[in-house]
């Protein structure tokens, strides 16, 4: 989602919600040294001014923070932890995509399947996809996370982690409570302050969550209804298309062209493009290539829905397996291409080398960060088209020694 785009690495949003529960109530009290105790006291005091402004009371205010002497030096600690970096995606898809969750997604849908039409009617967006993304976020509810997001949001905000992003997150939290949709002891999530079943941030659920079960609260911490429905109002709001899926798993011909890798969905039909399960590609839509693990691996063929997938959450894999979850659920067979496992990758810095040879060529605009997604994709693609070698946009170790090596 927008709410925790750029905060995590990719598919960190799943993994986030499983281990939150590291911390327990009061561990901040007792782990903080006085002084860090009367800076983070000095720091919420200097809040409330603007919570005030926002409209949240001193009751609210007080309730809040009781119990919260503190920051948690769990959270703190996580902010400083690197995880492993450029983790593959087919790593990431083994456990977003696995038989256990599909089972459970598919009895979720029978389950709830008066309520997915409903709610499929309203918003426009397939039951499958929402229940995939409820699924990659929080296992169908099972795992919402359970660290109190208000002081999960003053750790993060007093020590300024991600500039004021976080300060902001703790007065919008301050004012659901005020709103009375949640109470503090039931407000819970991840570790970075993502919310409830859907793992929203604050600002993410005064934009989008909704009351859909009509019981005067949005619950997205108790009620599948609300959770589900905050989950398609959001997609819509970001631009679901209901005319187009989010894309295909396709085989290429011989001596397929990629340097042509956008068009429209006839115009590959006509290049001899096909779906892996032999169905026909729609006869309207626009499209584009990715292949997230080089020509060697599964190809795909993404409309703009998969790019509205990506503002949920801005990973490739993590689009990617929602994508996947949402039709294996609908009783797709699993992808036809087996995936690169064995091929060379490049590490962060090998990233971050590339980043940096490509934007010294005026292919890439940004930060060297490391981080591999669209705008590395589209330079990568830029640089290979230019040097007249297969376009698949995939960043290798071979890509990165030829990029030395030439001029």
């Amino acid at each position: 989602m927008r709410a925790l785009s750029g905060l995590l690495v990719a598919g960190s949003i799943a993994l986030a919600a499983s281990t939150a529960a590291a911390g327990s109530p009061g561990r901040d009290a007792n782990a903080a040294s006085p002084e860090a105790k009367a800076s983070f006291a000095a720091f919420i005091e200097a809040l409330r001014p603007d919570a005030e402004a926002r409209g949240v009371s001193g009751h609210t205010f007080a309730a809040a923070f009781a119990g919260i002497s503190g920051p948690d030096s769990d959270i703190l600690g996580r902010t400083r932890k690197q995880g492993e970096f450029g983790r593959p995606v087919w790593d990431y898809l083994v456990g977003a995509v696995s038989a256990g969750r599909i089972a459970r997604g598919q009895a979720q849908a029978a389950r709830l399947s008066a309520t997915l039409s409903s709610i499929e009617a309203r918003y426009g967006v397939p039951r499958w996809i929402v229940l995939a993304f409820w699924g990659v976020e929080s296992d169908f509810g099972a795992s919402g996370g359970s660290v109190p997001t208000i002081r999960a949001l003053a750790t993060l905000a007093e020590a300024r982690f991600r500039g004021t992003l976080f300060r902001d997150e703790l007065l919008a939290a301050l004012t659901i409570l005020e709103r009375g949709d949640i109470t503090p002891e039931r407000m819970k999530g991840s570790w970075a302050g993502a919310m409830g079943q859907v793992q929203f941030l604050p600002s993410s659920f005064l934009a989008h969550a909704v009351d859909f079960d009509g019981d005067g609260h949005r619950d997205i911490w108790g009620s599948n209804a609300d959770a589900l429905a905050s989950i398609a109002a959001y997609l819509r709001n970001l631009g679901w298309n209901p005319a187009l899926p989010w894309g295909y798993e396709v085989i290429l011909p011989a001596g397929f062209d990629l340097a042509r890798y956008r068009g429209e969905l006839p115009e590959f039909a006509e290049r001899g493009v096909r779906r892996s399960d032999g169905k026909a590609l729609p006869d309207a839509g626009t499209a584009s290539l990715f292949l997230p693990g080089g020509s060697g691996g599964p190809v795909f063929l993404i409309t703009d829905n998969f790019d509205v997938i990506r503002a949920y959450n801005t990973s490739d894999s993590y689009a990617l397996a929602v994508g996947h979850l949402a039709d294996r659920l609908a009783g797709a067979p699993a992808l036809a291409a087996p995936w690169p496992t064995q091929a060379a990758r490049l590490d962060k810095a090998g990233v971050q080398a590339l980043q940096a040879g490509l934007s010294v060529r005026g292919l890439y605009a940004g930060e060297a960060d490391g981080r591999a997604g669209p705008k590395l994709r589209e330079a990568v693609r830029s640089y290979q088209i230019a040097q007249g070698i297969p376009a698949d946009g995939y960043a290798t170790p071979a890509l990165l020694q030829r990029l030395k090596s030439s001029p």
